[in-house]
């Protein structure tokens, strides 16, 4: 049974359609990466899961059960838009949150110290939020979003503005989140972050799935037996081995040695490619190119776009 489920869910403003019949199976203790470009629909659904809008058809499940109101506190959302009061001190308002969220007094104030420790932000408690820098002020609202230690996190471009040393710092947080059982939803544009931390993706783009599964599995589903050999040696030679079985991509440089890019045609395998080539020159390292989900974003997204 997967942890959340949504089922042919569709949500309309007026005119425009926001999510058409999508659907996503998200397990437990994973981190589960929502994709998409501007406009296709990943804030509206992140609403709906939490409860801030309805679907107009569909269902979403938590846990075998269909989604109430009171599940609400089991979720940690942090949405891409901040939103602290900025007249209010630091800790008063991070206080008054984790309340909100079901947290007594006395445990709010214990797991907020432990968190402003952790983040060495303990200085900031007395603070108006005015005071503080984008970046202080979205530690804050990650602390304010995992303080109550929800079974579901939602992060919506959680290292939009950071500097690589905090977004580090927030990368290895979520990593240790998810350790300790929690189930997250990742909503990015950084498909390097993607391929760091997502262990299942979903891309949605016009409102509707358009790539869903296990990273690694869609990685290798759109390879294209493509190989890359870096070698020593006359290329002129390594290009005369080759037959019409063969397509060179592109010839380029790795550390210091010359490498070239292989496509194989036909029914051909990487070890016919390798018995040509190794009487040609010397082989110092040989590998398939497996694409990048950015690569393969781009690719999707083009091929609906046209």
């Amino acid at each position: 049974m997967d942890f959340l489920k949504i089922d042919q869910v569709e949500k309309r403003f007026v005119d425009n359609v926001a999510l058409d019949h999508v659907s996503m199976d998200v397990p437990e203790n994973t981190i589960y990466g929502l994709l998409g470009p501007n406009g296709a629909g990943k804030t509206t659904l992140i609403r709906i899961i939490n409860r801030i809008t309805a679907p107009d058809k569909g269902e979403v499940y938590l846990k075998g059960k269909k989604i109430r109101m009171k599940d609400v506190f089991r979720i940690g959302y942090l949405p891409e838009e901040r939103g602290l009061y900025k007249k209010m001190k630091v800790g008063e308002q991070a206080l008054y949150l984790a309340q909100l969220k079901g947290m007594d007094r006395r445990s709010a104030i214990g797991k907020l110290k432990y968190w402003f420790e952790k983040f060495k932000i303990q200085d900031w408690w007395e603070k108006k939020v005015e005071e503080l820098s984008k970046g202080m002020q979205q530690k804050v609202q990650f602390i304010n979003t995992v303080v109550h230690e929800p079974d579901l996190l939602i992060f919506d471009e959680p290292f939009s503005g950071f500097d690589p040393i905090n977004a580090n710092l927030l990368k290895n947080e979520v990593l240790r989140l998810k350790e300790k059982g929690a189930t997250i939803i990742f909503s990015t544009h950084n498909m390097g972050s993607v391929e760091e931390l997502c262990d299942n993706i979903t891309l949605i783009d016009r409102a509707q799935n358009l790539l869903e599964g296990p990273i690694d599995d869609i990685r290798h589903r759109y390879k294209s037996n493509i190989f890359e050999v870096a070698f020593n040696g006359d290329a002129q030679k390594l290009q005369s081995a080759l037959n019409n079985n063969y397509q060179v991509m592109e010839w380029k440089k790795q550390n210091g040695n010359q490498a070239v890019q292989i496509k194989l045609l036909g029914e051909n395998s990487d070890n016919n490619l390798l018995s040509l080539i190794i009487p040609a020159v010397e082989v110092i390292s040989f590998r398939e190119v497996i694409p990048s989900m950015n690569d393969i974003f781009i690719k999707v997204v083009n091929e609906v776009s046209n």
